[in-house]
């Protein structure tokens, strides 16, 4: 039975440690010495790293007061900071350091620290908060301690903000800082001690055997504080959010209280169950299961954390905080971890500045900074149009500008409402560990490592008629640009008719001689791809063409996947007649044995021409290889005999027929064969022999110019006698010289490209550059202005995009994938859409929406055959 409440407060104490991060290159920064210099009397004291300082408070019976102080002594060690060209962040890792922040501090103590104990001292780059709650003596802090361990794997979760290590590479943990922690040799959930006399001799014991230097060395989640009567919490993270802080010490100072009034003390967990309960707490976070204190069985950290403040509700009454925590809990259960804004952070552009602009931001925050974010249950209550976007150029697919979810989307947004944020983000984290373990990887620009392609899982929904139109709109385009290729590597009658200048094609980088050895009148974009965008105000467009190797299928179907396994509620609103996507890899196949050359026989052998797995699309080329049964080979795998292609492994050898090209061309005949001996000359010799196809064809690049597009339009009707389906984004040319001089003036206004960009690379979006990034294209323009087009500022449309708490708008297109095959007659061809797209989704602030650049993507719902669902309505707006 508990004893009466009692009424007075135990006085609380917090320590946090703060990285110092300079303000100009975002990295860490190792000056401890000149911060502690510089307010010598508030209590910021140095750490071992010098890169790390310390924050003491006062000691508070009012959670009221404690928060204040924490604000006060944040806001001054931030004023310090600032007049050195720093900054501080709260948290238990950041993910940018360079090796001079990784020294040890200069003073004797902690120097004979790094001696004693090597690289384990030297790589604790990890910031914790440390608790102090007041109690009678140290008999009574070990006595409660046993009691309140089984709760402190919660407390880590509560706090978990380490995912990242010091090189920016997700550990994989919410709180990667707990694992480097407990590495010490004196760690773990607390003393195996009950009484003062029984915790000096442990102490004693590890001394004498000289594995720890005294009493400060002993690094148990719960000890007796080493200055005053206090038993001292070190599991936490340090918490980027104050409030964060002040919900950990609030628990733990009822939690130390209740225990206290137990006539019968609280029995510690089995230690292999504490500590696979603190491993699943720093594993997951807030995001996953804990193990429940009580039963062991796994919970949702929500259930488990509300209990606990519910089991405390007497202790929290007591003491006037009862109604502030199960606030602060409750929005930090919609909020979720540091951990995970930290991760959301890092995709919304895929550098790692960005999430050390939010931990220094959330650091400084005045509120706690959950608050930056909608805690309402209603995931699309705050769902608005992007800032800076005027509402008649504004279109979302999803909602009308009333905010009213389009007859389309009605289901589908039900759905996502009643799973709330919570529910979501759950299954969100599910769904990301799902497309690691399934490999479902894209190298960033600028990233040394890949990571997980970034899904969400808000759909886009197309109906049956814009399908139609969509899709046969994109074949009558890869057809045109089929007959431009063959065209322009033979006869080139479209520059002797004059409707192609001669000098766009001289300027083209991708027209190349090795084109001319495919046969004339084949197919050479066999798998064609198309980007769309989609506004209001101009309808459906083509934005580029991607006859060279267009990537993406793969993320369009593994999308797919990702929505039946691990978003069934949603799944089951799609609309009658949705697109099945199973047979997208079989219609790979059967176009590219369609491409084999005439004397291959019946059985030809089609192989995957790879740089190998550090291409940035690896992934994919290992998921066409595993679904077709198309072997992946490497340059150094073929060889040329008598104008045969030949793949060379394992000892075996065999003809290779169709050569599937995924790596740029020129890296490809510039490398060298099985036989040491440079692959240029001899694949093209069994090309014109009619031995091989490549596909797609050698010198395609030239259909991915931009320059070469502004002209498609001409080229349907030229080729095809057709007007085009699809509308066009006007483009300049600024190799004409009234044009870039246009372009130069409205530079500002325009997005300006390199006629051979690729993944968004080197785009400038006017509205959105800087004066600097302005300036130096403006030199660009004046200095090689044949390398350019550009293009008006053109209105994606937007669609819900889950953010951890809330839906927002982001940008999208569509990517579209057509494959082209020979006809029965001469110059026939059959062209056919895969019943698949690829949404790509831009991340927050942007319109480039390519995987290189930081995007994401989206399952795409098509509906290919007329439904009977009433709700199937048209998808445009």
């Amino acid at each position: 039975m508990n004893a009466p409440i009692r009424t007075r407060n135990r006085t609380i104490r917090v320590e946090e440690e703060f990285q110092l991060i300079d303000t100009a290159t975002r990295c860490m920064a190792a000056r401890a010495r000149d911060i502690a210099g510089t307010r010598p009397t508030t209590g910021f004291t140095p750490e071992m790293q010098e890169c790390v300082v310390q924050s003491a408070s006062a000691a508070h019976a009012s959670v009221e007061n404690l928060t204040q102080d924490l604000l006060d002594r944040r806001a001054a060690l931030n004023e310090s900071a600032a007049e050195l060209g720093l900054a501080i962040a709260a948290a238990g890792t950041v993910p940018m350091a360079s090796k001079s922040t990784v020294e040890v501090f200069h003073n004797e103590s902690f120097r004979k620290l790094s001696a004693d104990y090597g690289l384990l001292a030297r790589e604790q780059l990890v910031c914790g908060t440390q608790i102090h709650v007041e109690v009678a003596d140290r008999d009574e802090a070990l006595a409660v301690a046993a009691g309140i361990s089984r709760y402190l794997p919660l407390l880590l979760a509560l706090s978990a903000s380490s995912p990242f290590n010091s090189e920016g590479q997700d550990t994989g943990y919410a709180s990667s800082r707990y694992l480097a922690w407990a590495r010490w040799p004196t760690t773990g959930s607390h003393p195996p001690a009950r009484t003062s006399a029984e915790y000096d001799a442990l102490v004693s014991g590890l001394v004498e055997a000289r594995v720890i230097s005294g009493p400060s060395m002993i690094y148990y989640d719960l000890r007796p504080s080493q200055q005053r009567n206090g038993l001292e919490l070190r599991i936490a993270d340090a918490c980027p959010s104050v409030d964060t802080t002040i919900t950990i010490a609030a628990l733990f100072r009822a939690l130390v209280e209740r225990e206290a009034q137990l006539d019968d003390p609280t029995p510690p967990l089995n230690p292999a169950i504490q500590r696979a309960a603190t491993w699943r707490a720093a594993r997951f976070g807030m995001e996953g299961d804990l193990l429940d204190p009580e039963t062991s069985a796994p919970r949702s950290a929500r259930e488990v954390l509300l209990d606990l403040v519910e089991l405390l509700r007497p202790q929290l009454t007591a003491t006037g905080d009862f109604e502030r925590v199960d606030a602060l809990a409750r929005r930090a259960v919609m909020a979720g971890s540091s951990a995970f804004r930290q991760r959301r952070a890092l995709r919304r552009r895929g550098r790692p500045d960005d999430v050390m602009d939010l931990l220094v931001a959330e650091t400084a925050s005045s509120t706690d900074s959950t608050q930056l974010f909608s805690t309402d249950e209603d995931v699309f209550k705050a769902y608005v149009p992007i800032e800076g976007v005027e509402m008649d150029h504004f279109t979302d697919e999803a909602f009308d500008a009333a905010g009213l979810p389009r007859d389309l989307y009605k289901q589908t947004v039900e759905a996502a409402t009643r799973l709330g944020p919570v529910g979501l983000r759950t299954q969100q984290v599910n769904a990301e560990r799902d497309l690691t373990v399934r490999g479902v990887t894209f190298r960033v620009t600028g990233e040394s490592h890949a990571r997980a392609f970034s899904m969400d899982m808000m759909p886009r929904i197309i109906d049956h008629s814009t399908w139609r139109h969509l899709s046969t709109g994109a074949e009558q385009r890869a057809k045109a640009i089929n007959a431009f290729l063959n065209d322009v590597y033979g006869e080139q009658a479209i520059l002797r008719d004059g409707r192609l200048p001669l000098d766009i094609l001289d300027k083209s980088p991708g027209y190349r001689r090795a084109g001319q050895t495919a046969l004339r009148g084949s197919v050479r974009n066999h798998v064609s791809g198309v980007d769309l965008i989609y506004s209001e105000r101009n309808g459906w467009q083509i934005l580029e063409d991607n006859v060279r190797m267009p990537s993406g299928l793969t993320f369009a179907l593994e999308a797919r996947a990702m929505s039946q396994r691990n978003y069934p509620e949603l799944f089951d609103t799609a609309p009658a007649g949705l697109n099945d996507t199973s047979g997208c890899y079989s219609m790979f196949y059967d176009t590219l044995l369609a491409a084999a050359p005439p004397g291959a026989g019946e059985d030809p052998h089609i192989v995957i021409a790879s740089p190998g797995q550090h291409d940035p699309s690896f992934f994919e080329q290992v998921q066409i290889s595993e679904a077709t049964g198309i072997p992946i080979v490497t340059p150094d795998q073929l060889v040329v005999e008598d104008h045969v292609a030949y793949e060379v492994s394992s000892g075996s050898r065999r003809r290779v027929d169709v050569a599937y090209l995924r790596q740029d061309e020129e890296m490809f005949l510039t490398s060298r064969g099985a036989d040491g001996e440079p692959l240029r000359y001899p694949i093209q010799s069994a090309i014109s022999a009619g031995h091989l196809t490549i596909a797609n064809a050698l010198g395609n690049g030239i259909g991915d110019d931009k320059a070469i597009y502004a002209f498609v339009p001409q080229m349907i009707e030229y080729y095809l006698g057709e007007k085009p389906l699809i509308n066009h984004v006007p483009t300049y040319l600024c190799s004409i010289r009234e044009q870039r001089d246009m372009v130069i003036e409205r530079l500002d206004e325009l997005v300006v490209k390199p006629i051979d960009g690729y993944g968004g690379s080197g785009i400038t979006i006017g509205p959105e550059a800087t004066d600097e990034e302005l300036a130096l294209r403006r030199e660009e323009l004046q200095v090689r202005p044949e390398q350019f087009i550009a293009q008006e500022v053109v209105s994606l449309s937007t669609l819900p995009t889950f953010e951890g708490v809330s839906m927002q708008p982001r940008h999208v297109d569509l990517r579209l994938f057509t494959h082209l095959r020979a006809g029965s007659g001469p110059g026939e061809l059959t062209a056919v859409t895969a019943p698949a797209g690829l949404t790509r989704v831009a991340p927050a602030g942007s319109l480039v929406v390519n995987s290189s650049r930081g995007g994401g993507g989206k399952d795409t719902w098509i509906v290919v055959e007329d439904a009977t669902n009433p709700s199937a309505a048209s998808t445009t707006p």
